[in-house]
């Protein structure tokens, strides 16, 4: 019998609701299957994230440091390694081949024991970092490549107790921040690892070996080359054919990274992933939280997008970029001295390629905490766990400025503007992914504010001979109130001569400076 297009139509609207009901049906029983999280007040649900609130030690700590520091270290050949060599156009590809082989030989898991770490010893790095003010340490807990650096339960193989030190080096690292009285994070790089590891079962396109299978193809590696259909697709950082059995192994991953640890913050390398899973997770991670600290949350969880973030789930991360503006919750910058994965090419002499300057991470420090933000400062580690010392120097000059002028950093809060001078305007270039890239190096006409009760700290990102000059302090402004009362320069200790008036507030300087790259006024009577 041929039904008329009314029957049709009929016959669609009377079976609507029963495939309404089997479809929610499907959906409550895949939804069964998740995992179960610690009991709390939260549920793995946006609505129930949205009761979130940002721990008070957040918005106060201001800085933190974070190692890089995992198997794609050894070759010390710069960051996404285990992808780069599976990419016959790259430089980290041509490395590899000319010190370890063709990747169908000699892929990224024979790189996996040469990360030896021999020289690593974590109190005396987290030493380094609690002198130099960090308030909290970022641990790298799995990369992209699917490594895991600690006793994994669900990764038993190809983690670091088993493969390369031979040692749980987010457990080491943990116990090294706590015995400092630093809080202590993790990092989440998993969920996209199916694609990003996808190029390890392509070849080379041109060449005397092109169309030979890397060591990818081999199918006894799957748990640590994760299968995925599409190797040759462009990298899209979408969640398009990554399957619910990947889904499930990605929380039950970061869910054991959560309960062995229990972080006071999480970085995600991305979105909250996987809506009810990522969700899930979260809600976890805050349950931990409200169990360790007596029905408190104390603990962050941060994002890279903002729709995660609009109604207080979780903390908003920029990566290697500044808002342009105040932003309402407090954020967090994470950037690196030089790389994210240790490249000894930072060392050479290519303008191009090269360690920031101490007074660049200052000035990224001061601007950044202008702004309501933390800076998350990396310093990769090399493959036996030391800095060198081009970041010994610059973390020690980091030290040197924190210890004079901390006062204004710590525990601060915005004021009425971030700041003002020429370069207080963000630069932006849809061509260019982070606007850090676009950052101009601040002088003397740059100020950035800070404030503490009743004290308003302006950093004046230079150092003059003899007169600091702050127009935007000007009696004439419409957000300044009141009128200058006493101006001290942190490190000095004695008050200096001022004239504060429409033109701005005019201070004169002592001979000799207590920074050498930022100053730091604590003014009273405007804040």
């Amino acid at each position: 019998m041929q039904l008329s297009r009314r029957d049709t139509l009929k016959l669609l609207a009377a079976s609507a609701p029963l495939l309404a009901s089997a479809r929610s049906l499907a959906q409550a029983a895949d939804h069964a299957t998740l995992p179960a999280i610690a009991p709390g007040p939260f549920k793995g649900t946006r609505e129930s994230l949205r009761a979130y609130e940002v721990p008070e030690w957040f918005a106060d700590a201001k800085f933190g440091i974070w190692a890089h520091w995992g198997p794609q270290s050894a070759p010390e050949y710069g960051d996404w390694y285990a992808r780069n060599i599976y990419i016959d156009k790259t430089d980290q590809y041509k490395h590899h081949v000319a010190t370890y082989g063709h990747p169908s030989k000699f892929g990224y898991k024979d790189i996996l024991p040469t990360w030896n770490g021999k020289n690593f010893d974590p109190d005396h790095l987290l030493g380094l970092y609690k002198e130099a003010g960090a308030k909290y340490f970022m641990a790298l807990g799995v990369h992209c490549d699917n490594f895991d650096l600690w006793d994994s339960k669900h990764q038993p193989h190809w983690n670091s107790t088993k493969i390369g030190p031979k040692k749980d080096i987010v457990r080491l690292l943990h116990d090294a921040t706590r015995k400092h009285g630093l809080r202590f994070g993790v990092s989440d790089h998993l969920w996209p690892s199916p694609k990003w590891m996808s190029v390890c079962r392509g070849a080379d396109t041109a060449g005397d070996l092109k169309g030979v299978p890397y060591d990818g193809i081999d199918k006894a590696l799957t748990d640590l080359y994760p299968e995925y259909p599409y190797p040759d697709r462009k990298l899209d950082w979408d969640e398009t054919n990554l399957t619910e059995a990947w889904k499930k192994h990605y929380f039950a991953r970061i869910k054991d990274l959560f309960d062995q640890f229990e972080p006071d913050i999480v970085y995600c390398d991305g979105h909250i992933p996987f809506e009810e899973y990522g969700l899930g997770l979260v809600a976890h991670l805050y349950n931990l939280s409200v169990r360790k600290n007596g029905g408190k949350v104390d603990t962050v969880y941060t994002s890279k997008r903002i729709e995660d973030t609009e109604q207080n789930e979780c903390v908003l991360d920029f990566e290697r970029a500044v808002p342009d503006k105040i932003w309402p919750r407090p954020w967090q910058i994470c950037t690196c001295v030089g790389g994210w994965h240790y490249d000894r090419r930072k060392l050479g002499s290519d303008p191009k390629n090269l360690y920031k300057t101490p007074k660049r991470v200052i000035d990224m420090l001061v601007d950044t905490v202008s702004r309501n933000g933390c800076l998350l400062l990396n310093f990769p580690l090399r493959n036996d766990g030391t800095l060198d010392d081009q970041e010994l120097a610059i973390l020690a000059e980091i030290t040197a400025w924190m210890k004079t002028n901390n006062e204004g950093i710590y525990a601060t809060r915005p004021w009425k503007i971030f700041g003002d001078g020429p370069r207080s305007k963000i630069q932006n270039d849809p061509k260019v992914k982070y606007n850090e890239a676009l950052r101009q190096d601040f002088d003397e006409q740059d100020v950035r504010y800070t404030k503490k009760g009743d004290d308003l700290f302006a950093f004046v990102t230079g150092v003059p001979d003899r007169e600091a000059v702050i127009p935007s302090l000007a009696l004439s402004k419409d957000h300044v109130s009141g009128k200058v009362q006493r101006v001290s320069l942190l490190g000095h200790g004695d008050p200096l001569a001022f004239t504060h008036d429409n033109s701005g507030l005019r201070i004169t300087l002592p001979e000799t400076k207590p920074s050498r790259h930022v100053l730091a006024f604590k003014i009273n009577g405007l804040a």
